[in-house]
């Protein structure tokens, strides 16, 4: 009787059906460090704008993976070679690039774990599983790191088109329903070439480059910075930074023992031995939201309030503004609900106060996008293009906001 691993596909509602290449991947698939990516959502709190927005890093991971083996089939068609080594490594370092996210992916980037982010964990965890798989991810690891000799392989993995960011934008954008952001991943898939060791896209591709980076702009600043989404993920840090608060102070709060652990302790880059990853790797978006239930009966005003808007969606309100926020105006409505609550400056400032987000569509000095002209040579798609909002795309967006709660809290 032939035996065969017992599942050897995977359904996916953007491509169909997704193979598992060979019994490497397979097994690092059945790693617990890897299953517990079904239990990281893949943008945070943006189910509370989009409803759908509820798939995961696992979902990601295997669609980044899949266009994977379609890019390395194309590659070598067009007799770019890709060693049988090569590819498992590819397959390998994008199926894992992102198994260092923690709890609702980067919206508590370094909430958790403060100054250690998280291609830093991703990079910590590829390396005890090569242990364990005595040096078959080494490869993987140095195009992981982008020191692989074949710069063309490090891109694929990590550049401003790599795998990545096709799967991301064409994911999130069904999952959340903005059809701005549906990039043909297939036209610029087959549009893959290598010149000079880098990677680059035939100028027949040149229209589908830029409709991917307009869906970019577009899935940026309608889905992932939008304002709902970020003052509800600016909660989520305000939270866990009022917990740790009143830890400091000695007051009790109820933690799970892993959460407990790293609320408890400051764990520097250099500090974050296998122990420490073990624990981390028993976090996921349950810990906080069992965490975040657990807290809204607790008895500090702030902390009660702050998660009872989260549970709730009784988000405060936020105001997107293309210039500095009028500190006249914050500081109005920070002594109205200062004066309401009797609080101290410094609880206030969990529910009344500004910032700035930036957004960079594309990046024309870091890893660009170069397009394969007929006669051989290859020139930056933002100079190759005949539209002119292509180099407007390269110029970072600043835009600041305010939150105060609304009359109503």
């Amino acid at each position: 009787m032939i035996k065969s691993n017992k599942l050897k596909i995977f359904n996916d509602p953007i491509y169909g059906f997704i193979g598992i290449p060979n019994a490497l991947i397979f097994n690092l698939i059945a790693e617990p460090y890897f299953q517990r990516l079904r239990r990281i959502s893949q943008m945070g709190l943006s189910y509370l704008v989009y409803p759908g927005a509820h798939h995961t890093r696992f979902h990601h991971a295997l669609g980044s993976m899949h266009l994977m083996q379609q890019a390395i089939q194309v590659l070598r068609f067009k007799s770019v070679e890709v060693t049988k080594e090569e590819e498992d490594g590819l397959l390998c370092a994008i199926l894992l690039h992102d198994i260092g996210h923690g709890p609702f992916s980067h919206a508590m980037e370094h909430s958790i774990v403060e100054g250690v982010n998280h291609e830093h964990i991703s990079l910590l965890f590829m390396e005890a599983l090569n242990e364990k798989y005595k040096g078959k991810l080494s490869t993987a690891i140095a195009i992981f790191k982008g020191q692989y000799p074949k710069k063309f392989l490090n891109q694929l993995v990590s550049s401003q088109l790599d795998m990545d960011r096709m799967d991301y934008l064409k994911r999130d954008s069904f999952y959340t329903g903005v059809a701005e952001g549906n990039i043909n991943s297939e036209r610029l898939l087959t549009m893959l070439n290598v010149l000079n060791g880098e990677l680059v896209i035939e100028e027949k591709g040149i229209y589908s480059v830029e409709k991917f980076l307009m869906a970019r702009r577009f899935m940026y600043w309608q889905v992932y910075l939008h304002k709902t989404g970020l003052v509800a993920e600016q909660l989520l840090i305000k939270i866990l930074q009022r917990a740790k608060d009143l830890l400091g102070k000695g007051d009790n709060v109820p933690f799970n023992g892993a959460l407990k652990f790293f609320m408890e302790n400051k764990i520097p880059k250099e500090e974050f031995s296998r122990d420490k990853l073990d624990l981390f790797a028993q976090l996921d978006d349950v810990d906080i939201l069992w965490a975040i239930k657990s807290w809204q009966d607790h008895e500090d005003f702030v902390l009660s309030k702050l998660c009872k808007m989260i549970i709730n969606r009784s988000l405060l309100h936020v105001k997107l503004k293309n210039k500095p926020i009028n500190e006249a105006k914050l500081n109005k409505h920070f002594l109205s609900f200062k004066n309401e609550h009797g609080l101290t400056d410094e609880e206030t400032s969990y529910f009344v106060f500004s910032g700035k987000i930036e957004n960079q569509a594309y990046n024309a000095k870091s890893q660009n996008i170069n397009i394969l002209r007929s006669n051989g040579s290859s020139t930056d798609v933002a100079k190759a293009s005949d539209q002119q909002y292509l180099k407007t795309l390269s110029k970072t967006v600043t835009k600041y906001y305010m939150c105060y709660p609304k009359v109503s809290v």
